[in-house]
């Protein structure tokens, strides 16, 4: 985070409030108190982005290429990140450069993402005979973010009422899953395709909800503050007044005239994730390595 806000900002008092801020950020410490994906996943896509920038800005084809193979091992940890491939072209849009140049930068970029994350799309081919880039859980996530368990999720009320719709959810869930895999075994896209058409049928049979629920998950992304739900209520106070302060300070820091590139990409940056996850499924827990950095970058610059 410090090596990167010095290469965006180039004030070594911002690289070093922001380095701090990272270190002691509830929402990072809170990442690396379980064993998920985030703390790794973090770390390849500020790895990715910070090679992309010093790639547009030297120009560099070697630093391009690490940059795409930063973004591939991102994505093979999350694969939400496939999303992001679009945001390597970036350097196209840098006029500081001859055209020639930026094409090869952002080619550059394209070939180490691709030759990266071949590898293992080459293994799922040869395995399954099928085109899986990275997983099969995205039909998954799709059907556990838009079917009717999630119009049923966005009515609870109460703790109690929350674990027994879990416990039913995931219970349906891998029934549905055991079903799949014994009629189509060994087919990881027919799989994700079931689950695709089971959500789809089911927001048709009700057209009107989908609209409505698109707009809950919307809000539940952006809301400053975790689930009430689950989470005690002094942790949901304190949560909420801290992002909020977080995310103005990061407004005031956008404002200004530093960068003007960068924080476009950053803007186009958190509409791309968010558009991803609401069209998928939204776990609050997801949004902190996707938007936390930008937010502690631009805070940063806010308070210096």
């Amino acid at each position: 985070m410090a090596a990167l806000a010095a290469a965006i900002f180039r004030r070594r008092g911002v690289s070093l409030v922001t380095g701090v801020a990272a270190a002691f950020h509830p929402g990072f410490v809170f990442l690396c108190t379980d064993i998920q994906s985030e703390p790794l996943f973090l770390v390849f896509l500020l790895w990715a982005g910070w090679c992309l920038l010093m790639a547009a800005d030297r120009p560099s084809s070697n630093l391009a290429i690490l940059a795409g193979v930063a973004l591939a091992l991102a994505a093979l940890t999350r694969p939400s990140a496939l999303v992001l491939a679009p945001l390597l072209l970036a350097p196209l849009a840098d006029r500081r450069h001859p055209r020639r140049v930026r094409l090869h930068v952002s080619a550059s970029a394209l070939l180490g993402f691709v030759g990266a994350l071949a590898p293992w799309t080459l293994r799922n081919a040869l395995a399954y005979h099928e085109l899986v880039p990275v997983n099969d859980a995205g039909g998954s996530a799709f059907y556990q973010g838009n079917s009717d368990w999630m119009v049923r999720f966005y009515d609870l009320k109460t703790q109690e009422e929350y674990r027994r719709w879990s416990t039913e959810m995931f219970a349906d869930l891998e029934k549905k899953t055991r079903e799949i895999e014994s009629a189509a075994p060994g087919s990881p896209t027919a799989k994700s395709r079931f689950f695709v058409r089971e959500a789809i049928a089911e927001r048709r049979a009700d057209p009107g909800s989908w609209r409505k629920l698109l707009l809950h998950k919307t809000w539940d992304w952006l809301r400053p503050y975790p689930n009430p739900l689950f989470w005690p209520r002094w942790i949901v106070w304190g949560t909420g007044i801290f992002y909020t302060a977080l995310t103005l300070l990061a407004i005031v820091g956008l404002a200004r005239p530093v960068r003007r590139g960068v924080r476009g990409f950053a803007i186009g940056y958190w509409i791309l994730t968010m558009a991803a996850h609401v069209a998928i499924i939204v776990v609050w827990r997801y949004r902190i390595p996707y938007w936390d950095p930008v937010l502690l970058l631009y805070a940063a610059l806010a308070v210096t």
